[in-house]
């Protein structure tokens, strides 16, 4: 059985090497002398910077590279939950006696090597919070090594190796991969009904989200949204932790003797969307906040890192500072351009809570109409939140309709995007279908106008009709 160990370095290939969180991992053991190597199904700019600092990939995936790989004394081959057992590298693997090691369980013997590790956790918003805790605690001088399932300017791409005790780390629930995990410290953002092809409904994921909080040492730190519902179920004789709550201080709620041990009042927002508040901590005026990304939902997620920042020391100063420098990640509401006058934004949202907090935000901001070109995210999703996502994507202007993307799934004919244009017609909502990117991107260069927020939506590859859309 696979052991980590930093003073014995081993040779792992990585199945799926481009993959966000597989290409961190494997640059962090590749900085600590390990030998790495790997495949993926295409090239990419990750895969390009892994070759540019020596792990070799292969682009395509088949049985030959395994043989190779052996040739060259591979140990072990780590692959994630997107690998099925039909993949023929994993395949070959079984066949040709190579152990094989989860992604998950990978990351959780690298979160043991480290006093303070930090997992940010929640069905939304984990990569933004982790970037903004991040900053502040670079800004702060305390050099973490941080694993981001997304791209962060700040350093330089989804992987930054520090060379302090704390390590802070996406803790993803798919497949309950974060039951793997070795937290010192845990933050809660939300928990809703998503990857219902793997849980069975809202409270089987809130029961993983309690075992993940179960994991924590006794006196570890616990961040969680006191916004949640039925917290006081969630936290009952839940095992002596330092628990701090968050929250945003609704109307009519004093901010002096909110409920939140951290809460934000008075929140405005600028030309851009961007909002202000004023933070209190545990009831008394921590001063004013500046954000510079969109929408209410993050200036929940920036109570978060504030208040795990706090638990590791970051001054204030330092806080806001990193606030104020943030940017977002990549596909985070991402500003990728301007065509005649209509901004074109990326963002990642793939599931109705995020799109309606992605849509909220695309109301503050200046505008004549706001287009969401969406494209679902696996039929299961689709199918299941049907209702869900109609509901979110009437907060656009106009929506445009691109196939779902499959992912891991197979099309069963029970769902289509067809289906979704159809019910949101239906609601009143201008909406349309086109079944190719190239039939979307004309439509959109005749009908977008000046002043119009054309937002590119999913977690697929819907940001190329953004890209092509820019093209003259």
């Amino acid at each position: 059985m696979f052991e980590l160990d930093y003073q014995h370095p081993v040779h792992l290939y990585f199945i799926g090497i481009g993959g966000i969180s597989m290409s961190g991992i494997a640059e962090l053991l590749h900085s600590k002398g390990f030998t790495i190597s790997g495949s993926d199904r295409s090239a990419s700019d990750i895969t390009e910077h892994l070759q540019s600092i020596g792990v070799p990939v292969n682009i395509g995936q088949c049985r030959d590279n395994i043989v190779e790989a052996i040739k060259n004394g591979i140990d072990y081959a780590v692959y994630t939950a997107a690998i099925h057992k039909d993949n023929p590298e994993y395949a070959a693997c079984v066949e040709l006696g190579i152990e094989l090691v989860d992604r998950a369980d990978l990351l959780g013997q690298i979160s043991r090597k480290f006093p303070v590790a930090i997992g940010v956790s929640g069905t939304h918003g984990k990569t933004t919070t982790t970037s903004m805790l991040a900053m502040m605690l670079i800004e702060a001088g305390l050099d973490p090594t941080v694993s981001l399932g997304g791209k962060l300017d700040a350093i330089n791409g989804n992987i930054r190796i520090g060379r302090s005790d704390r390590f802070l780390f996406e803790a993803c629930e798919y497949t309950n991969s974060f039951l793997k995990f070795y937290p010192t410290d845990i933050c809660i953002l939300n928990i809703d009904a998503d990857h219902l092809d793997f849980f069975k409904d809202i409270f089987d994921i809130r029961h993983s989200f309690r075992l993940f909080a179960e994991r924590l040492p006794e006196g570890g730190r616990l961040i969680i949204n006191g916004e949640l519902p039925d917290l006081d179920a969630f936290l009952s004789n839940i095992k002596d932790l330092q628990i701090s709550t968050y929250g945003i201080c609704r109307e009519g709620m004093d901010p002096k003797s909110a409920p939140y041990d951290f809460c934000a009042s008075d929140i405005t927002f600028d030309g851009d969307g961007f909002p202000s508040y004023d933070l209190y901590i545990r009831g008394v005026n921590a001063g004013r906040i500046k954000l510079s990304v969109p929408g209410e939902h993050n200036v929940s997620n920036s109570l978060a890192a504030i208040a795990e920042a706090y638990g590791l020391g970051v001054d204030p100063e330092s806080m806001k500072k990193a606030l104020l420098a943030f940017k977002g990640t990549h596909r985070r509401f991402e500003t990728k351009g301007y065509r005649d006058g209509v901004r074109v934004v990326d963002d990642y949202a793939h599931h109705p809570t995020e799109i309606k907090a992605t849509l909220k935000a695309a109301q503050d901001c200046e505008h004549k109409s706001v287009w969401c070109v969406f494209q679902p995210h696996t039929y299961t999703r689709a199918k299941l939140l049907r209702k869900e996502f109609v509901e979110a994507l009437s907060l656009a202007d106009k929506v445009v309709m691109a196939d779902i993307y499959a992912a891991r799934e197979v099309n069963d004919g029970t769902i289509s995007s067809a289906d979704l244009r159809d019910d949101l017609i239906a609601k009143g909502v201008e909406a349309y279908y086109f079944p190719s990117f190239d039939e979307i991107v004309g439509f959109l260069k005749k009908n977008c106008v000046n002043g119009d927020l054309l937002i590119t939506m999913g977690a697929g590859d819907i940001v190329n009709v953004g890209t092509a859309y820019l093209k003259e």
